[in-house]
């Protein structure tokens, strides 16, 4: 009994938004109402708990806004400027197949903008561009939250892993660099494979023609940019640690696709084009912007995220100049939303889009006009994102009970240690995915679950740092299909409404992500 109460944060979601197709804003109000009608009824939360619950999920729904009209206005700041234009021409004179585009902008500059900053960012950038490129926005939003994934153990600069397994014994520099390294061993049998994933949900689920060989005949290739990626992150997680494997691995691969893509190595001479939007049209008429200047605000934005984040005196004085963050929520002690202005992606994207007008030399008009417009793209998914983080915060805090029980997440972790036991290595994956499925982070994941998979590994004789290695696998796969993170990036195409439409396409990778973590780690016991 116990157990289902605990999984309605799971089922509910899944039954009203992938079986019912239900929009995010119906969907998960429903499944809010039942998950808080259960905690207090079954688990034993507080009136106050519950509501302070609320109140955090949110303040953390408006900071997630925050970052996704940032993302909004600077596409269609760029938009007004001509600069996308601009940006996609770059992008026909590498290739026109959108087989290749998907790998070059979703997967290598969306892991590029992980690497930077994380936090749901890279898919709210990613999804708008191949949308402007002419990509159906249902496959731009689902194809940009596949390709965000393998580097999401060192995204924001390392962030999952310094942070999320902080909460050891032992933790500190040297253990982070010994789970970067053998989490980058084991993302040698998932992640190389994301990139001809992604062409396979490309060419079979938005094609017109279903054939084989459209996503066959990439094999070789993506194969190329997968290892190349993996693998340079493994040389990088060796030599520098988990802060810098995303940034310096996603800068290898982009150079690695540009080159072989415009002297078309191991690709067909046919370029696919079939996903395209109904009635897109490829603008003739030659941008009057530079390619350089077209770029300059994603390079600002970069920039801007690695400067806050790397050096200690910019990230002091914008972690703390202009501090939103709410503690102690109605005296409830520990549930607290961060929300520091000028650290967030948000407040960085915005910034660029000023800035873009500048360096592009247009009139600042043209990013008043984007605001406006962005303001009410990101109406409704704010009150979708409310209620899905109102759940998650009612299911994270559910510890705080009058019945003295563990926490939901916690009940759900012991209930699959019991039944898996030594072959704890195939199921380690999926609690980490489960746990940035609900909260939506990788980090929190890792937070909530690491203590947990390291006493299952210690009990069943389990090296722990590969387990907590597979761990922080499974929550950058969970990144496809948390519920959040996908009604961010069905609003930033303008898709608010169809998230369930998404979660299907995602679905089936993110379980097979989990999978191959799985065999990796088994694969990795061997040799540790």
């Amino acid at each position: 009994m116990l157990l289902l109460v605990a999984l309605s944060a799971i089922i509910g979601p899944f039954i009203f938004l992938v079986l019912l197709k239900m929009s995010a804003v119906k969907g998960m109000s429903l499944s809010a109402i039942i998950v808080i009608l259960l905690a207090v009824m079954v688990w034993g939360m507080e009136g106050i708990v519950i509501t302070a619950s609320v109140l955090q999920g949110i303040h953390k729904a408006l900071t997630i806004v925050f970052i996704l009209f940032g993302a909004i206005v600077l596409l269609n700041t760029l938009k007004n400027t001509g600069a996308v234009d601009r940006i996609n021409e770059g992008f026909r004179g590498i290739t026109g197949d959108m087989r290749i585009q998907v790998i070059i902008v979703a997967f290598l500059f969306g892991s590029l903008i992980e690497g930077a900053s994380g936090f749901g960012t890279p898919a709210a950038v990613t999804g708008p561009l191949m949308y402007a490129l002419g990509f159906n926005p249902i496959a731009a939003a689902a194809l940009a939250l596949i390709a965000d994934s393998s580097a999401v153990p060192f995204g924001a600069v390392g962030t999952p892993v310094n942070v999320g397994l902080s909460n050891l014994t032992g933790a500190g520099p040297s253990f982070y660099h010994d789970i970067a390294i053998k989490t980058t061993m084991v993302d040698l049998f998932g992640g190389t494979f994301i990139p001809f994933i992604l062409v396979i949900i490309l060419t079979t689920f938005f094609g017109k023609k279903k054939k084989f060989s459209n996503f066959l005949e990439m094999l070789p290739w993506t194969l190329v940019i997968g290892i190349t990626y993996t693998g340079s992150a493994l040389l990088y997680a060796v030599l520098f640690g988990p802060e810098f494997v995303s940034i310096f691995a996603s800068l290898t691969g982009l150079v690695v696709a540009a080159i072989t893509a415009k002297k078309k190595w191991l690709l067909p001479n046919s370029e696919w084009k079939e996903a395209l939007q109904d009635n897109f049209k490829v603008t003739t008429k030659r941008s009057d912007i530079s390619l350089f200047r077209a770029w300059m605000p994603y390079v600002i934005v970069i920039v801007l995220l690695l400067i806050t984040r790397v050096i200690p005196a910019v990230t002091e004085f914008t972690k703390y100049a202009i501090d939103l963050t709410w503690s102690n929520i109605l005296g409830v002690e520990g549930v607290t939303s961060g929300w520091e202005l000028l650290y967030s992606p948000g407040s960085i994207l915005i910034v660029s889009a000023i800035l873009a007008t500048i360096v592009q030399r247009k009139s600042i008009k043209n990013f008043i006009e984007a605001s406006k417009e962005s303001l009410l793209s990101v109406r409704s998914a704010g009150i979708s994102l409310i209620a899905t983080l109102a759940l998650v915060q009612v299911f994270t805090n559910s510890g705080i009970n009058m019945h003295d029980l563990i926490s939901m997440p916690q009940y759900i972790a012991q209930a699959l240690a019991s039944t898996f036991g030594s072959m704890w290595i195939f199921a380690a994956p999926f609690l980490g995915e489960l746990g940035a499925f609900i909260t939506g982070s990788a980090t929190v994941s890792t937070l909530t679950f690491s203590p947990i998979q390291l006493n299952i590994a210690n009990q069943t004789a389990i090296n722990s740092d590969i387990v907590l290695a597979v761990q922080l696998v499974g929550a950058a796969a969970g990144n496809m299909i948390c519920v959040h993170n996908v009604v961010a990036a069905s609003a930033v195409v303008g898709m608010t409404g169809r998230e369930g439409d998404i979660i299907r396409k995602t679905l089936g990778p993110a379980i097979l992500y989990g999978i191959l973590a799985g065999l990796g780690g088994f694969v990795l016991l061997f040799f540790f």
